[in-house]
């Protein structure tokens, strides 16, 4: 079993405060750091959440988002000095940008981006200014230059040293003009998982993170509406289609396995829309599941 400290980042900076920020605190009281055995290694507490779109950047709440960045960096750089393994609980999607500045600041890492989106829109295409449909596109340097070069570090992840696994919004994304995902970025949508199986999908995707070339490791994103919305309904953005339970574990235990994996952060699910917290309890079987057995 890995050694693992579980920072809560419940920030909704990149979204809107509709629950999103009470994911922490479903999962532990489902019992997720004890199933991990994990320690607490602390919380970075949301900032002001500023409704107005930003004049300059067209981004809700850009600052923020960038202080929030560095101030979940520190914390979860403290727990990768400790020669500890971070799961990072938001929180909505923008705290990757967090997660990966951390890992910036040390070496040349990559991405398995395991979401039902692609996240990669450009301001004046994403309807509310959300950075939670952004990151990506932040992460591999596009954008304002507030987000886009955190530090002066931008990017903070290549192109090349990404794999989206699992999205399935291609359409969507293209009506409302989404700028197209780079050549060099490695993308698997649902439909390519579901012909090759999600065994040999994750396994080919962590060859592509772990190759000649790859840096010192990878994070993995774990956005929960990549789960099929039959049975993750838990979320903002809903959308038909999806992993099952079985293919999510499958992915992440693979992903998990060996030394490639640096951390993990989970966004997205929202426990307002769990009121029995039966969901709850299932993504955290599914995450203790994944981690059972890992060195």
């Amino acid at each position: 079993m890995r050694d693992v400290a579980i920072v809560e980042a419940p920030s909704v900076l990149g979204l809107r405060p509709t629950g999103v920020e009470e994911l922490p605190e479903a999962l532990l009281a489902a019992g997720l750091a004890e199933g991990l055995g994990a320690v607490r290694a602390g919380r970075v507490e949301p900032l002001a959440y500023d409704p107005e779109r930003d004049p300059d950047t067209g981004v809700l709440n850009p600052d923020g988002i960038a202080a929030y960045s560095v101030a979940l960096a520190d914390a979860v750089s403290a727990v990768l000095d400790d020669g500890r393994f971070p799961v990072v609980l938001g929180g909505d999607c923008s705290v990757l940008l967090g997660n990966l500045l951390a890992l910036r600041r040390r070496d040349r890492h990559g991405l398995l981006f395991l979401d039902g989106h692609t996240d990669f829109y450009q301001p004046s295409a994403e309807p509310a200014g959300e950075a939670a449909s952004m990151e990506l596109a932040l992460a591999t340097g596009r954008g304002p230059r507030v987000l886009a070069d955190l530090e002066g570090r931008g990017p903070l992840v290549r192109d090349e040293d990404v794999v989206a696994l699992g999205f399935r919004d291609t359409e969507e994304s293209a009506a409302y003009g989404m700028q197209p995902l780079p050549s060099a970025l490695h993308a698997m949508e649902l439909d390519t998982v579901r012909a090759l199986g999600a065994a040999e999908s994750v396994r080919r995707a962590v060859g592509l993170l772990t190759g000649d070339g790859a840096g010192a490791g990878y994070w993995i994103h774990l956005d929960v509406d990549v789960l099929d919305d039959a049975v993750m309904p838990a979320v903002d953005y809903r959308l038909p289609g999806g992993l099952s339970w079985q293919e999510l574990e499958t992915v992440l235990r693979t992903a998990l396995s060996g030394d490639g994996a640096v951390g993990l952060d989970v966004a997205i699910f929202n426990p307002r829309l769990d009121p029995d917290g039966s969901i709850a309890q299932r993504l955290t079987e599914c995450l203790l599941g994944s981690f059972d057995g890992q060195g």
